[in-house]
């Protein structure tokens, strides 16, 4: 799991060992943690696992190339939000792009791209996560806040019975009483 303290991590997943280097020294410097598969296979083992920000994909791989890998992940409820970049050495054939939008990608990048616009499209990504990892944590907080409040409110309202019942006896079991709804009123305070 990825917290709040480290890295968004990216998935570049390419059969050549040459082009996730090439993938890992263009993203480097970016407040992101790389990692690398070299097949479809391999990549769907680490979304098992994991959690990425973004996944740039090699269209063309052998056995199983990047429009199944990528069918697999957008099927998968844990992984079908992920964004996928597809990268591919083919010639710019709009059919290709045409079936990387058709299985879920958000872009389509033939090479060889310019290894800024690569950057500056990761950066865009990274920071849409980034934010939406700080919405759900935010959502945690006011969750947990809310639950502490209703409790509270359940502790204000025994201490109000208890202190009804107080008037309403005299002697000891008055004062038991009252001392009752004073605790019930100290723990709804430690809880505010």
């Amino acid at each position: 799991m990825t917290g709040p303290d480290r890295p968004a991590k990216v998935l570049l997943v390419d059969d050549r060992r040459d082009n996730l280097l090439a993938l890992e020294a263009i993203l480097q410097g970016l407040p992101v943690q790389t990692v690398g598969a070299d097949s479809g296979e391999d990549a769907l083992k680490r979304l098992l696992t994991d959690d990425f920000a973004l996944i740039l994909l090699d269209a063309q791989m052998p056995t199983m190339d990047g429009f199944e890998t990528a069918r697999h992940i957008k099927r998968r409820e844990r992984t079908r939000h992920v964004p996928i970049i597809f990268l591919t050495a083919a010639d710019r054939d709009s059919h290709l792009a045409l079936r990387g939008y058709a299985v879920g990608a958000v872009d389509y990048l033939t090479k060889p791209f310019d290894p800024w616009v690569l950057r500056a499209k990761v950066s865009v990504f990274v920071e849409l996560w980034t934010m939406t990892q700080q919405l759900a944590a935010q959502s945690e907080l006011v969750r947990s806040r809310e639950i502490e409040l209703r409790s509270a409110g359940l502790a204000v309202d025994e201490a109000t019975a208890s202190l009804k019942a107080a008037l309403a006896v005299d002697g000891e079991l008055g004062r038991e009483q009252v001392e009752k709804a004073m605790a019930a009123l100290a723990r709804a305070r430690a809880k505010i």
